[in-house]
């Protein structure tokens, strides 16, 4: 039980310090994501990219300056458990009537477990659970924008003039091409979707105030409602070819919004007072998505990771069956296993990585922080990192943990750190992703039956040129992903496919991509080994058919649609783009998604 006095003057400074911490990292966020609508309106592309990946580092900045301040006002340190017992309390009281009180719960977990270094023993110290409830919680004061706004058209004939409004009312300081004109090309996608439903008193379009933006893009995101249906509603704005704003295309339903708030995406930049109001708003869109992955899309994922560890917790309690080894071929860097009846899969890095690749651990976390960083282009797993992950001994397959011991002893203890009668494998560093169908483990269950079931045969044809998308929206990102097996890939349940493994991966402009040479006589012509010399960072996609087309039927599909991948031209081409300077658009969306057919004149560049 804590003490129930909180007149301790040292702890209420100690809370008022740690709060100043948190509210001077949420003006940092927020002060990013509204210079992201200057930065949209003036066509900075390189400017948004450069800041998407700068403000992933402002927590951790102002974690560390908040430890400083309290190690060098308060000796943090070295204060009695008695005194942060206090200290929460205080901390409780100080996120009364605060609008952002879920992510300070987060900070102060963040600063508290480095000072203490309990990390996980001692959840008395932090929030495991939330202390204060962020529903209905709103931002009324004078002026304050709303979370989201609603319009009432009335009928599908006065669909035109309510859609005008709200786009004006968005206040971009660059002009529409041809607002109208656009404005009835999404009535009339509006039109079609709602022509089965009888529009009922309560028919509005309910849109969050923000737009949400990311790369070249500005999204706006809302719904339809009409009796007791409601359809999940986006539309991306973009600049045409002569920098003048366009209605890029209409985006309907949950499957569609699931893939414009992908995991596999980079994060949207977009200013909200209230986050939870957006996430609950959001999460209503998608109640497929967990919120988790929601505030993580949002650009917080530390309040993303806080909720992942709270219903790992949860499902932890509600489960029986054993963590495993993850099916598919064993890796040579990374160790990965999972819990069949949770969604995602644990991934640590070998204490000994194989000969045959030549990298380090350091390099590994590296490739790993690139892809934080970098634009995933919807197709490179987002990854929750975690500094020592307590799970239950008893959880564990006797495989699995014979694994663990074999491969990475240096980063696990077995002990009864908190003294509650029962061992826990403690993990000191791990990476959490969605779990995904392998590609490889895919493409062979159709292979098996693509004969008799022309279904199969068409899923396995659909993931083929999935996997040729993959690659081109990764080079499209100034991505080579180094290692291209099959193995390396996964399947999404929307069918998307998607890259996961990291630690081959390069920028495409720091490759040098080579056609092979001729050979100069036959004894180089007849020879089993390669006679020519390689550079480092030589790549000769030439050579890449022999490991990923063995099968004749793959082989088939993928010449078919993804041959030039097998030319060095392909490659050399987009590096010359990069190094121009150009940003290619990769679309959250299908063409059949756009309002005008065959639009390709977007702006490219700065």
């Amino acid at each position: 039980m804590f003490p129930q006095r909180l007149d301790a003057p040292q702890a209420y400074a100690i809370a008022q310090a740690l709060m100043h911490g948190f509210n001077q990292h949420y003006r940092m966020f927020s002060a990013e994501a509204a210079r992201a609508k200057q930065r949209f309106e003036s066509m900075d592309w390189q400017g948004q990219q450069r800041a998407q990946r700068e403000r992933i580092a402002f927590y951790d900045l102002q974690v560390r300056a908040c430890i400083q301040r309290l190690e060098e006002e308060f000796e943090a340190s070295q204060q009695s458990m008695a005194v942060w017992q206090q200290v929460k309390l205080h901390y409780i009281g100080l996120m009364v009537d605060h609008l952002q009180p879920e992510l300070a719960e987060t900070f102060f977990n963040s600063v508290t477990t480095k000072i203490l270094h309990r990390t996980h023993f001692h959840n008395d110290f932090i929030f495991v659970r939330a202390a204060v409830s962020t529903e209905y919680l709103e931002n009324t004061e004078p002026g304050a924008i709303p979370t989201y706004r609603a319009y009432y058209p009335g009928s599908r004939e006065h669909l035109e003039d309510t859609l005008q409004t709200l786009f004006e009312q968005l206040q971009l300081a660059c002009p529409f091409e041809d607002l109208a004109r656009d404005v009835h090309l999404l009535a009339d996608r509006m039109r079609h979707k709602l022509a089965s439903l009888t529009l009922r008193p309560n028919f509005q379009i309910q849109v969050l105030s923000s737009l949400f933006y990311r790369n070249k893009g500005a999204y706006l995101v809302g719904k339809i409602i009409t009796g007791y249906t409601e359809l999940p509603l986006a539309i991306p704005i973009l600049h045409g070819s002569r920098g003048q704003l366009i209605l890029h295309a209409a985006l309907f339903g949950e499957d569609d919004l699931h893939a414009l708030f992908s995991f596999a995406r980079a994060y949207f930049m977009v200013h909200m007072d209230v986050p939870s109001a957006y996430v609950s708003f959001l999460h209503r869109l998608m109640p497929r998505k967990p919120p988790t992955e929601i505030y993580n899309a949002l650009g917080l994922a530390k309040q993303g990771k806080t909720l992942f560890y709270r219903d790992f917790l949860h499902h932890l309690r509600h489960s029986s069956d054993q963590l495993r080894i993850a099916p598919g071929i064993k890796g040579l860097v990374m160790l990965v296993f999972d819990l069949p009846s949770f969604p995602y899969v644990f991934k640590l890095i070998k204490d000994r990585i194989a000969s045959s690749k030549e990298i380090t651990r350091s390099q590994v976390k590296d490739k790993y922080q690139l892809v934080k960083r970098h634009d995933r282009g919807g197709r490179m797993a987002d990854t929750l990192e975690y500094s020592l992950v307590a799970f239950p001994r008893s959880r564990f397959s006797s495989e699995l943990l014979a694994e663990l011991q074999a491969h990475a002893p240096e980063q696990i203890e077995i002990s009864d750190r908190d003294g509650d009668g029962q061992e826990e494998v403690i993990i000191s560093h791990l990476y959490i992703e969605r779990r995904l169908v392998p590609l490889n483990l895919f493409l062979m269950e159709c292979l098996a039956e693509a004969d008799t079931k022309p279904e199969r045969r068409a899923a396995m044809e659909k993931a083929i040129v999935e996997y040729g998308n993959a690659i081109k929206d990764l080079v499209a990102t100034n991505i080579f992903p180094g290692d291209m097996l099959w193995k390396n890939f996964g399947v999404t349940r929307g069918g998307k496919v998607v890259f996961y493994d990291y630690d081959e991966i390069e920028y495409l402009t720091d490759c040098n991509f080579r056609d092979v040479p001729l050979p100069r006589n036959e004894e180089e012509e007849m020879s089993g080994d390669i006679w020519y010399p390689v550079g480092p960072r030589d790549v000769f996609p030439e050579t890449f058919g022999p490991f990923l087309l063995g099968h004749p039927a793959v082989r088939d599909i993928f010449m078919r649609h993804h041959a030039d991948l097998l030319e060095a031209d392909f490659w050399r081409s987009h590096q010359n783009r990069i190094r121009d300077g150009q940003m290619l658009d990769v679309f959250p969306y299908e063409r059949s998604h756009f309002l005008h057919a065959g639009e390709t004149g977007l702006a490219t560049q700065t």
